[in-house]
C-alpha cells in the first residue's frame, strides 16, 4: 500500500532545510520548518509554508531534543518527517518516537540506523555479505588496554575513530605508537561531545587514499539501485571540501564493482531509502577499495548526483518512505557530464580555520548556465556559533570535467558572503592547483599543503577601494545633512576645497597583513590617493546598487561592497577583504605578541571545555593552555613561550567571547607580563 503526504516537518535548519522545502513546494506538500530560538528569522523558516518553534539556542534543547521536535510534529498536524542530514538523521530513538506517534519518518528502518551508525556492528555486517573492510580490530567496548594492544599487531599508522561518529569528528592518526597515551583521553572526550558515545576503534591507516562513495536507493520491496559514485578525496582534517560526480579515478568496471559492493551493503542490513555507501581506495589501484562505513541519511554532495543522473533524491526519498516502488532499474541509471561541489564556510583559512561569526551585511549568490546554489542565508541573517559553520554549497554542471571545473571557478568569483570571513578565497584558489585540475587527489593533499590556506598580498585596488567607499559615505553623510555640493559652506564640499589648495583627509585601515595609511584628496569621480605615503595615484570611484567599480593605473575592478561592525568588506574576483577604519574604531585589545607572554585570548566565540591550568603552574611552550570548542570543533589554546601562568580568567562551561582574556602568562625569568 502506498501513500502521498501533504504536510511534511523539515527536523532541521540552514542549506539542507532549504533545498527540503524547494522539492516539497515542487510537489505541492505543505512545508513546516522547525527553529530554535537563535534561527527565529532564518532563511529556512522564512521560506517555509509553516513554522513551529522548538526552544532554545543549544541544539541539544531544540534541534537535538527528540521530544521537541515530536512534539512540534504533533502540533502542527505532520504526517512525515524528513530529518535532513546531522542532528537527528540517524538517530534510532528519533525514528522510533516517529513511529510512536503515528508519524512516518523518511529514512531507514530503526534497525538499520543501528547497524550502520555503529561503525564496528557496521564493519562486521558488511564483511560478512562479502564487502571488504580495512584491516583493523572492531572489537565492542574496547578498552585502552586493548587498543594499545590493536596498535601493536596492526601496526603504525593506525586511526582511531569513535564507533558511533561520522563527519571525521574525534578522529585521529596515529603514526607512532608513543603518541597513543595523550591522544586516546582527548579522542574519546571529542567522542562523547559529539556522539554521547566514546567507544572507539582501530584501523590500518591507508597513505594517500582517495574517498568514493557510492549513492544508493531501496524501497520496501526489496529493490537496490545505485546512482553511481561521488569522488570526495579533498578533505581537511577529514571533513570534505570539495565533491564531484564522476571520480576522475575510476573506471566504468570499477564503477560497477564498487557500485556492487554498496548494493551489497546497503542489502545486508535491510537498508530502505536514500543513502550511501563510503569507501577510501587505493590510489594506486583502483580495484583496491575497502568498506568505511555507511550514511543513512541524504549526504551533504548529494546535489553533484543529482545534476549528473537527473534524479531527485530528496523526492525519491518521499516515494520510498510512502511505500512506493522505485520508478527506475539499474539500467536505467546513466551518468551524463560532470558536477561539482565547493562548500562555503564562515571560517578564516588564513587563522587556522577558526570560525567566524557576525551579521550578513551582503549576500551575492552567482547565477547562469549550469550553476546551483543551495545556500541557507541572505542579506541580513546572523551568523552564530551555535551550529554548523556552512553557510552555502555552490555546485556547477558541465558537459565534461574541465567545463565544471571552470564554471565553479567562475562562479566563486562572483560570490560574495560580505560580513563575516569565510573560506571563498581558499575555495577558489583550490580550483587553479594542478593536482586538482588533474585530478591527482587524495585525502591528506590539503593537510600536506597548508600553505594553500594562505592570503595573497593585499592589492592597491582593495586599499583604493575601501578609501572609495569612504569617499561615497562621505558625500552622502554630506547630502543627508544638507551641507552636501549645492550649500553655501564651501567647507563642507566632498572634494576637498580648501584656502590656497587642496585639503587632504588620512584614513588609516587594518588590513589582513599590515596598518595602512591613506591619504584622499578631491571627489569620488576625480581622487588622489597616496598609500603609505606613496606618489599620489588618480583614482575614480562610481556606485551601482552595493558595488562600486575603480579605476586606478589605467586598471577597472568591480567590488562588492558592505559597511558592518565598523569593517568595510570587500569582494572581488574571489577574493574577500575585510578593512578596518582605524580613525572611526577604538584600538583593539591587543593580545600578545607571538613568542612573548602576556595575555592568551580566544580566537572566537565558543565554549570552554577544559582548563588544563591553574594559577602558578610553570609551562613550555606549545604546552595546552585552554580548550575551546565552537561549531562543534576544539580548538586547543597553547603557551606561545615558557612562562608562569598568572591567573586563570575561565573554567570549563564557560561561554567566551571573541578576544576575551583567558590565562595571563609572566615570563619565567623576570616575572613580568
Amino acid at each position: 500500500m502506498t501513500r502521498s503526504f501533504d504536510r511534511v516537518l523539515i527536523a532541521n535548519r540552514g542549506e539542507i532545510a532549504v533545498r527540503v522545502i524547494r522539492t516539497l513546494r515542487e510537489l505541492g506538500i505543505t512545508s513546516i520548518a522547525v527553529y530554535s530560538d537563535a534561527d527565529a528569522g532564518a532563511k529556512h523558516v522564512r521560506e517555509a509554508d509553516e513554522a513551529v518553534r522548538i526552544g532554545p539556542a543549544p541544539a541539544l534543547e531544540s534541534y537535538l531534543s527528540v521530544d521537541n521536535v515530536i512534539a512540534a510534529a504533533m502540533r502542527c498536524g505532520a504526517q512525515a518527517v524528513h530529518p535532513g542530514y546531522g542532528f537527528l538523521s540517524e538517530n534510532a530513538e528519533f525514528a522510533e518516537a516517529c513511529a510512536a506517534a503515528g508519524v512516518t519518518f523518511i529514512g531507514p528502518p530503526v534497525r538499520a540506523i543501528e547497524m550502520m551508525g555503529d561503525k564496528i556492528a557496521a564493519k562486521n555486517t558488511v564483511a560478512a555479505a562479502g564487502v571488504p573492510v580495512v584491516p583493523g580490530r572492531h572489537d565492542e567496548d574496547m578498552s585502552d588496554a586493548a587498543i594499545v594492544e590493536a596498535v601493536s599487531e596492526i601496526g603504525c599508522p593506525v586511526i582511531l575513530k569513535p564507533s558511533a561518529g561520522g563527519g571525521g569528528k574525534g578522529m585521529r592518526v596515529i603514526r607512532e605508537e608513543a603518541e597513543l597515551s595523550g591522544a586516546l583521553a582527548s579522542v574519546r572526550r571529542e567522542a562523547l561531545a559529539a556522539f554521547g558515545d566514546d567507544r572507539l576503534l582501530v584501523e590500518r591507516f591507508v597513505e594517500r587514499p582517495r574517498h568514493i562513495e557510492i549513492q544508493v536507493l531501496a524501497d520496501q520491496h526489496g529493490d537496490v539501485i545505485h546512482l553511481g559514485e561521488r569522488e570526495c578525496s579533498l578533505q581537511r582534517r577529514h571533513q570534505k571540501v570539495i565533491e564531484e560526480a564522476p571520480s576522475p579515478f575510476l573506471t566504468p568496471e570499477g564503477r560497477e564493482r564498487m557500485g556492487a559492493a554498496a548494493v551489497a551493503a546497503a542489502r545486508s542490513c535491510g537498508y530502505v531509502g536514500a543513502g550511501t555507501v563510503e569507501f577510501i581506495v587505493s590510489g594506486a589501484d583502483a580495484d583496491d577499495f575497502y568498506f568505511l562505513e555507511m550514511n543513512t541519511r541524504l549526504q551533504v554532495e548529494h546535489p553533484v548526483t543529482e545534476l549528473v543522473t537527473g534524479v531527485d533524491l530528496v523526492a525519491q526519498q518521499l516515494l520510498i518512505a510512502g511505500g512506493a516502488r522505485l520508478p527506475l532499474t539499474q539500467q536505467d541509471v546513466t551518468m551524463q557530464g560532470h558536477a561539482i561541489e565547493a562548500r562555503v564556510y564562515a571560517e578564516d583559512p588564513a587563522a587556522g580555520f577558526l570560525p567566524s561569526a557576525g551579521r550578513l551585511a551582503l549576500v551575492h549568490d552567482p547565477s547562469g548556465e549550469g550553476i546551483r546554489v543551495d545556500s541557507g542565508v541572505a542579506t541580513g541573517d546572523v551568523v552564530g556559533t551555535d551550529y554548523d559553520p556552512m553557510l552555502a554549497k555552490i555546485i556547477t554542471y558541465g558537459g565534461d570535467r574541465q567545463e565544471a571545473l571552470h564554471r565553479l571557478e567562475a562562479a566563486l568569483r562572483r560570490t560574495a558572503y560580505l560580513g563575516v570571513r569565510t573560506n571563498l578565497d581558499y575555495l577558489t584558489g583550490l580550483l587553479t592547483r594542478d593536482e586538482v585540475t588533474t585530478g591527482r587527489l587524495h585525502t591528506h593533499l590539503l593537510d600536506d599543503h597548508p600553505q594553500w590556506a594562505e592570503y595573497s598580498e593585499l592589492g592597491d585596488h582593495f586599499i583604493a577601494a575601501a578609501a572609495g567607499v569612504l569617499l561615497l559615505a562621505r558625500g552622502q553623510a554630506l547630502v543627508e545633512t544638507g551641507r552636501g555640493e549645492a550649500g553655501r559652506d564651501p567647507w563642507t564640499r566632498s572634494d576637498g576645497w580648501r584656502l590656497n589648495g587642496r585639503g587632504w583627509t588620512t584614513w588609516q585601515f587594518q588590513a589582513p597583513q599590515r596598518t595602512i595609511v591613506a591619504e584622499v584628496s578631491g571627489p569620488p569621480r576625480a581622487a588622489s590617493l597616496v598609500i603609505d605615503g606613496a606618489s599620489p595615484e588618480l583614482i575614480s570611484v562610481a556606485e551601482r546598487g552595493a558595488r562600486i567599480s575603480v579605476s586606478m593605473a589605467g586598471i577597472t575592478r568591480e567590488f562588492q561592497y558592505a559597511m558592518s561592525d565598523a569593517r568595510i568588506w570587500l569582494a572581488c574576483d574571489g577574493h574577500t577583504v575585510a578593512l578596518r577604519d582605524m580613525d572611526i574604531l577604538a584600538a583593539e585589545a591587543a593580545g600578545a605578541d607571538a613568542g612573548a607572554a602576556g595575555p592568551v585570548r580566544s580566537p572566537m566565540p565558543g565554549s570552554v571545555i577544559e582548563v588544563c591550568v591553574a594559577p602558578g603552574d610553570e609551562v613550555a611552550e606549545g604546552d595546552a593552555l585552554v580548550t575551546v570548542e565552537a561549531m562543534k570543533m576544539e580548538h586547543a589554546l597553547v603557551a606561545p613561550v615558557a612562562a608562569r601562568v598568572e591567573a586563570v580568567h575561565v573554567r570549563a562551561g564557560d561561554t567566551v567571547a571573541l578576544d576575551q582574556e583567558l590565562v595571563l602568562l609572566t615570563d619565567q625569568q623576570s616575572g613580568a607580563q
